[in-house]
């Protein structure tokens, strides 16, 4: 049947990603196939919802959420006291209507809980969670460990071998127990590729009796390895390695997580698709797990003062639309979830689709174009001289309206064909 409303829209324009050079002045960079990308979205995010009522019923499909990740990182400040009560309501509103999934920034890192030994803060862990929770948004915790030493508190590094060993254990009990299956998945050791500190001490095996203690008290825990400069390429190589170091080992690693810090003005997509195929090998679910641009590399890091040109707004909206369309066209990417969305609690402030006012740039009107309206499913029409509508949707959630009567579907990948029947009835 013929749809009415939007399910689809692919980009006839060639994917281009826009470099913003030192001097300000833009060029093209390697381009990326747009018809092959929208291909592969539709082979691999879309499903079938089938209708049965009487001939020529009226039938609505609409989508309520994305089974795919959409989130971003929730600020520990905004759950405390340190942002104005309009601004906390207003951060809470823009991300409902934003994002389907969430990470603790800094919540859970245990410097930021245990800053003194003995002296544990749960409360914006327990505020973060229990707002999730109230809206049913899953939530990522990041992190449970962070063995770069220079993220490891001073009174850690006082401690003989073991009193250090008791005291991950402690931790590792202590996360488990209080948040047994509340958290979606957790980054286990934060960045081990770039530092390990807690392996340096103890030995190699103790990334596996940290699982072995979380899953003590939380047996269902999904446990990820998280790092950095993965996708620009430059260590996917070592992480592929990395990664079947600690399988080899019998760590129970759940999933991969990506950061998308590490790019510059731009990003290379003749990089970033050879980088997610390397990873698909494994198997696991991918998620880019921190995602800024401008990123890290780019001449906005480090200084929070600094304003885009309009021009540069316009090509941030262009490579963000790029990435997302590349990453959700990958089979082994199940999120993406960006490191901050408004200026007032984003570490590169330039990297917002907020601005500090609550005003929305160019990116963020690009982002919700294409997550709202060009992926996602709002379908009119009735059903054929046999009864039927066969809806191509996105996966996730949606309302099916019809002869008086609504249903709420959920399409997932593991069951692409759905069908809701009036007949009976």
């Amino acid at each position: 049947m013929r749809t009415r409303g939007r399910t689809y829209s692919g980009r006839n324009a060639a994917l281009a990603l826009v470099l913003v050079a030192a001097a300000g002045s833009i060029a093209a960079a390697a381009e990326v196939d747009p018809a092959q990308l929208d291909e592969s979205i539709r082979r691999i995010r879309m499903g079938t919802l089938v209708i049965e009522a009487p001939p020529g019923t009226e039938v609505r499909v609409e989508q309520l959420r994305h089974e795919f990740w959409f989130g971003a990182a929730i600020a520990s400040h905004v759950f405390g006291d340190r942002v104005n009560s309009d601004d906390a309501a207003r951060y809470k509103q823009v991300f409902l209507e934003n994002f389907n999934s969430a990470v603790t920034e800094n919540a859970l890192k245990w410097h930021a809980m245990e800053r003194r030994r003995g002296e544990v803060d749960y409360s914006a862990v327990d505020a973060i969670l229990a707002w999730t929770e109230e809206h049913q948004i899953p939530l990522r915790g990041h992190n449970i460990f962070w063995g770069v030493s220079n993220q490891v508190q001073p009174w850690l590094k006082e401690l003989d071998d073991a009193e250090l060993r008791e005291t991950l254990k402690a931790r590792a009990i202590d996360i488990g127990r209080r948040y047994r299956g509340r958290f979606a998945e957790y980054d286990l050791n934060n960045e081990m590729l770039h530092g390990n500190w807690y392996e340096d001490r103890l030995g190699p095996e103790i990334t596996l009796d940290m699982t072995r203690w979380i899953r003590q008290e939380d047996p269902d825990a999904v446990l990820y390895l998280n790092d950095y400069d993965i996708l620009t390429g430059r260590r996917v190589d070592d992480f592929v390695a990395h990664i079947q170091k600690f399988l080899d080992q019998g760590v129970p690693i759940g999933g991969i997580g990506v950061q998308g810090h590490l790019h510059g003005d731009s990003f290379d997509p003749v990089a970033l698709q050879p980088s997610l195929d390397k990873l698909a090998q494994f198997k696991l679910p991918v998620r880019v797990t921190e995602f800024n641009f401008p990123g890290q590399r780019s001449k906005h890091y480090g200084n929070r003062r600094t304003r885009l040109t309009d021009e540069e707004e316009q090509a941030k909206a262009r490579a963000i639309v790029d990435y997302y369309r590349i990453c959700f066209a990958h089979k082994a990417v199940q999120g993406i979830l960006m490191w901050g969305f408004w200026e007032g609690a984003n570490w590169i402030p330039a990297s917002s689709l907020y601005r500090r006012d609550w005003s929305p740039t160019p990116a963020a009107e690009a982002y919700r174009n294409l997550i709202f309206r060009q992926w996602w499913t709002d379908w009119r029409g009735k059903t054929d001289s046999q009864g039927r509508s066969e809806v191509r949707a996105f996966f996730g959630k949606h309302r099916v309206t019809a002869a008086g009567k609504e249903f709420i579907v959920d399409l997932k990948p593991n069951e692409p064909t759905k069908v809701v029947s009036l007949k009976s009835e």
